[in-house]
Parts: structure tokens; sequence; C-alpha cells
């Protein structure tokens, strides 16, 4: 699978249109991008972040990331807008096991870079990936609160698998109900009616 992702690579970067007819580029993630990626982070207001799995206000967190990108198993995309990360979607995979076929993904957009488009965009290229590199489905997960986040996915066709209350813990140690969105990837022979 990892040859497949490194023909996907080699297709960046990508220019892609936003809603305000600005062009954003998408990229993967490069070890330089530490400190802008750092500045994404901090520009997410403090109760979104408390929805992020990670720390992500701590630089060597970023650091790690940035160095260590292995798109087999997590391929971070970022979205440009005048040359600054103003967004950033992650195909997550585990190569074997019995969810190997099943891709997660996870996206976040700089507050001032929303609604226009530009995470829509990121979603869009990794389910392109994922398709391409024969991933069946796709997941996403949620915090209940996280209700535009869970909208958006649901009008690019993910749909609710599963909602457990009280069941996840966010940095601040409070419990909220978790959301399992998934979606079935189809082919390109599947979508013109060729497939089986």
């Amino acid at each position: 699978m990892s040859f497949s992702i490194e023909l996907e690579l080699q297709k960046f970067p990508k220019k892609v249109a936003l809603k305000d007819g600005k062009k954003a580029t998408l990229r993967p993630l490069q070890a330089d991008d530490e400190k802008q990626l750092h500045l994404l982070f901090q520009g997410i207001p403090e109760h979104e972040r408390m929805f992020i799995k990670h720390r992500v206000q701590d630089i060597k967190v970023i650091r790690d990331w940035c160095r260590k990108v292995d798109p087999g198993h997590n391929l971070p995309i970022v979205g440009l807008i005048d040359g600054k990360i103003a967004g950033i979607v992650t195909l997550h995979q585990q190569l074997g096991g019995w969810k190997r076929h099943i891709g997660r993904i996870s996206v976040l957009v700089h507050p001032a870079s929303r609604g226009r488009g530009l995470a829509r965009a990121l979603i869009a290229e990794i389910m392109d990936i994922a398709r391409r590199v024969s991933l069946e489905k796709l997941e996403a997960e949620f915090i209940a609160k996280q209700d535009a986040a869970v909208k958006m996915f649901a009008m690019i066709g993910f749909s609710q698998l599963l909602r457990l209350d009280d069941y996840v813990k966010d940095m601040q140690a409070i419990t909220h109900d978790y959301i399992l969105m998934g979606l079935d990837l189809k082919t390109d022979e599947e979508y013109a009616g060729v497939g089986g």
C-alpha cells in the first residue's frame, strides 16, 4: 500500500479554488512545517483545542509529527492560503489486522479560513487518496459538541455509526459523548455502474 501512497504524493502540490475565488495549495506535511503547524494549532480557540486528542500546544508534539511522517500509517496533507498553513487533514491507516481496509480521517481548519471550502477540499483530496490506495471505508471521530464538523461530514456522505454517552474525556478530563461516523468508499467503476 505504501507504494500507492508514494505514487499519490508525486501528484502534489495541487491548487484548489476556494469559495471566495482565492486559491489554496494542498501538499503533504513537511519537516520544515513545524512552526507554521504550531501556529495553526495556537490559532484554534481553547474551547476547541480541548477536543483534540494530542497536546498540540506542545511544540515537541508538533516537531515529532513533522519530522516523523510515515505516509503509510498517517498521511497529513496541509492546505496553504497565501503561503501559510490554514488547515490540515490526516488519513490514518492500519496496514494489517482486521481494520486494514478502513482509514480514519481528521481535519482541522483555522477559524479565519473557515467557511471558504478549505475543509471540504482537504477531505475530498484525502478521500480520493483513500480510494486509490484501495481503502474500502473511512471513519471520523467526534465529540458530540462538534456540531458543525458532524454536520459537514454528514453533508459529504458520512453517517453516524455509533454514539456513546459520556465515553471520552477532553484535555480537562470532562466527559463527552463520542460519535463515530463512517463512509463506504466507492471506486470509479462503481460510480459508473460498471463494478460488481
